[in-house]
């Protein structure tokens, strides 16, 4: 019996990866502590909006007399910002952060795009523009009940999905050489690992694992480009001479996963 549904998705580099989708209850709890912390923002700015307000009616008033178009200038100006913030919250930490809002983190799920990469700045302003329409009546609810990827209508028009964020296997069932170990000890020290994602780790794994299963020109053509690709999101610019992209793929793995161990 499976109590989590779960998703296989393939990457550009037709690996293919399976996460759990999130289900209704924790996007519900992280969707309550987003909109307690979204409620504090809107507090704060409508308390520092009224003191700004009323000192800036009073200069106006001192020099050019009473004028109540500059309460509907004001009023306009505040409802554009109301605007930003409803929309700008979710837009700015689904794209700064990958995926997830203070909410989707302290809950361990993340928004991640059909084909398993991560979200862009817009599927995160569509998912967040739609955002009403799918609280208006639980209507998001209910596409997420029945439908089999769980997804609500602002996934659906920005092609997306909530998933659970799981941690990686404590242990390979392949073979990882000498050498991978002694550069993974360099490349974290010198490398920025924080920006490997979990499906990142994921593809280097599935990788790892079929490698063996390839024939030599796939082995090599897949290899080289998943390195490059890894090598551009850790923000590394200098690796030792001669080290194969599978000893720098093996070392990234052991790097990543020992990192995590320690979080």
């Amino acid at each position: 019996m499976r109590f989590f549904n779960r998703v296989t998705l393939q990457t550009p580099e037709s690996v293919e990866l399976e996460f759990t989708l999130a289900g209704i209850g924790n996007r519900a709890y992280a969707l309550l502590i987003d909109y307690i912390l979204w409620a504090l923002i809107w507090i704060g700015f409508l308390i520092l909006w009224a003191f700004l307000s009323i000192q800036f009616v009073d200069i106006i008033e001192n020099w050019i007399g009473s004028d109540n178009s500059v309460w509907l200038w004001l009023w306009s100006i505040q409802l554009l910002i109301g605007f930003a913030l409803n929309v700008g919250y979710f837009v700015f930490f689904e794209t700064i952060w990958q995926g997830q809002t203070p909410g989707k983190r302290y809950v361990k799920i993340r928004v991640i795009r059909d084909d398993g990469r991560p979200v862009t700045l817009q599927q995160a302003t569509l998912r967040a523009l739609l955002r009403p329409i799918d609280d208006l009546l639980f209507l998001g609810v209910f596409f997420i009940a029945l439908s089999k990827r769980e997804k609500r209508i602002g996934d659906w028009i920005a092609g997306t999905l909530v998933i659970q964020e799981e941690r990686p296997i404590s242990s390979a069932n392949f073979p990882l050489s000498e050498q991978a170990q002694a550069l993974a000890d360099q490349l974290k020290l010198e490398a920025d690992l924080s920006h490997l994602l979990p499906d990142d780790f994921a593809v280097i794994r599935e990788y790892l694992q079929r490698r063996e299963t390839m024939t030599s020109k796939a082995k090599s053509d897949l290899s080289l480009k998943l390195a490059r690709q890894v090598k551009e999101v850790i923000a590394i610019e200098k690796l030792p001479q001669k080290v194969a992209p599978d000893v720098f793929l093996e070392a990234v793995y052991l790097a990543y996963q020992q990192q995590s161990s320690r979080q």
